[in-house]
């Protein structure tokens, strides 16, 4: 592992300023994308509820939920903004949902479990798509128990691993900065972009750049909050963002909607709901001069 102080940059308002990119005033459902994202399970659907109203709330057009009947009749019945596509597993992910060619934006993991036919539908996705996606949660847990995968994930895809699930994919670190520079080098070496959860979450891009967070709060360290996250992402992806720059931006706005929701909340009360209610007010505060 390299350490080069250059190599280490962070992320501020006036950073991503300069990355925001403002909605255009004839701008409809088309223009801000269509996206999909498998998320949930029988047991499990609260993680594709939460990534389906960040995505909503992070500014696309049209979000497509992929996933079982369990899932989607609670989908339907809290997020009427969101169109419906059924797996034909009733208590699972299984299969591709129909990618057409309008969209470019999926995530994949949130709730997900790791069902044996849910591993060989991530297999078959991977094995499917050639652009980037954006991969969290249970799908890391598969690719962390079948690695030759990895070779299968497209180039600039983002992984957003937490702590845990990034040393099931490498190797236990003994503390966050070592692990830092071990995204360094995984992402580098799979050509892909790791967004490595924490306190002071850090993103690791294929060209040796490390960005460090400076938004979020410990407050955040609960139950889905990193099933908004990839929400988060998958809306600015969906918009035209870069990976780059969706998984830059998609932190930072995290973060700051977490910083945002103290003003009504505590360290202890703060739920990942309370993120997605905020992200209102934290693309407001992005936008001011």
């Amino acid at each position: 592992m390299k350490f080069r102080l250059s190599n280490f940059h962070l992320l501020t308002q006036e950073v991503m300023k300069e990355v925001y990119i403002p909605v255009l005033k004839f701008a409809h459902k088309g223009n801000n994308g269509l996206g999909i994202l498998i998320a949930g399970s029988r047991n499990m659907p609260g993680a594709a509820l939460l990534s389906a109203k960040a995505a909503l709330r992070s500014g696309l057009g049209k979000l497509i939920v992929h996933a079982p009947d369990s899932v989607l009749d609670k989908v339907a019945f809290y997020i009427p903004e969101a169109i419906l596509d059924g797996d034909p597993n009733p208590d699972c992910f299984s299969s591709l949902p129909d990618v057409s060619e309008n969209c470019k934006a999926i995530a994949v993991g949130p709730g997900l479990g790791r069902n044996p036919a849910t591993v060989k539908g991530i297999f078959e996705l991977l094995k499917t798509l050639s652009y980037p996606i954006i991969i969290d949660a249970d799908a890391l847990n598969i690719l962390s128990e079948n690695k030759l995968w990895l070779d299968l994930v497209p180039e600039n895809s983002i992984l957003t691993p937490h702590a845990g699930e990034f040393d099931r994919l490498t190797e236990k670190s003994d503390n966050h900065f070592e692990r830092a520079l071990k995204t360094q080098d995984f992402a580098q070496k799979h050509h892909i972009i790791v967004v490595l959860k924490g306190h002071y979450t850090t993103i690791a891009l294929p060209d040796g750049n490390i960005f460090i967070n400076t938004t979020g709060n410990q407050g955040m360290a609960t139950a889905g909050s990193g099933d908004v996250l990839t929400g988060v992402i998958l809306g600015l992806f969906t918009k035209g963002y870069t990976p780059e720059n969706s998984a830059k931006l998609g932190v930072y706005l995290h973060g700051l909607a977490g910083n945002c929701a103290l003003e009504k909340q505590s360290y202890e009360s703060l739920i990942a709901s309370d993120i997605i209610e905020n992200l209102g007010k934290a693309f407001k505060i992005l936008q001011s001069k």
